[in-house]
């Protein structure tokens, strides 16, 4: 009778033992593999405005890093959250980030960060309103993003112009994995457009050809001490 009951606590015990949970997996945008053209501008133009890109906002359901997605299929307007795995910051902030860098590849007065406090002479506002991946049926799904940007002009406060991105990239996969990869491509599809908008809509005289900008001093001009 007494081993009886011991191997039942025994075995109560065991029950009792936290099984070891699956680490969940991370994702972010990943390395910018860009090519030719997918800037948005021509090559041979450059900006030269000094912008201030600050983060980008987005509503409380969207603030946070689950990957989410929705069921055309069932109800649209409802949203879930895949429960192993996670982006490794908010969409808001990948999206910023992966903007910021864009910009700085083509811009030769820089792009200032709200933290770096240095005075720009324009605003670029974003606004993230979608960043999900939607089933229409259960083994089809595609990536949606969208945006509000808006120009403002920092010295003259005034809004220069504002425009609404929308983006849709089908997924190779309908899981988690297929719809980082599909937002991913999304995104860089829309920032190429938010830049070929920003190009157009900066005023004149911040943007010019490559050839027209102004040669670096040679080390035989440099002033001597």
């Amino acid at each position: 009778m007494k081993k009886f009951l011991l191997l039942v606590i025994v075995l109560l015990e065991g029950c009792t033992i936290p099984r070891a949970q699956t680490p969940a997996a991370v994702y972010d945008f990943g390395a910018q593999r860009l090519a030719a053209g997918s800037s948005g501008i021509s090559d041979d133009k450059r900006l030269r405005a000094s912008i201030w890109v600050p983060d980008a906002q987005a509503p409380v359901w969207l603030d946070n890093t689950a990957i989410l997605y929705r069921l055309a299929y069932h109800d649209l307007a409802q949203v879930y959250a895949y429960g192993s795995s996670r982006w490794v910051a908010t969409p808001a902030t990948l999206l910023t980030q992966r903007i910021r860098s864009r910009i700085a590849m083509i811009n030769d007065a820089g792009v200032i960060s709200a933290a770096e406090g240095a005075r720009t002479n324009y605003m670029l506002r974003l606004e993230l309103e979608e960043f999900t991946q939607i089933f229409d049926t259960t083994d089809s799904s595609r990536a949606v993003v969208k945006l509000r940007a808006s120009l403002i002009d920092r010295r003259a406060r005034l809004l220069l112009s504002q425009r609404n991105f929308s983006i849709e990239q089908s997924s190779l996969t309908p899981n988690a994995s297929g719809g980082v990869r599909a937002l991913t491509q999304a995104s860089d599809n829309l920032i190429g457009l938010l830049i070929g908008w920003l190009a157009e809509e900066l005023p004149e005289g911040t943007s010019m050809p490559q050839s027209t900008l102004p040669a670096l001093p040679t080390l035989s001009a440099l002033p001597t001490r």
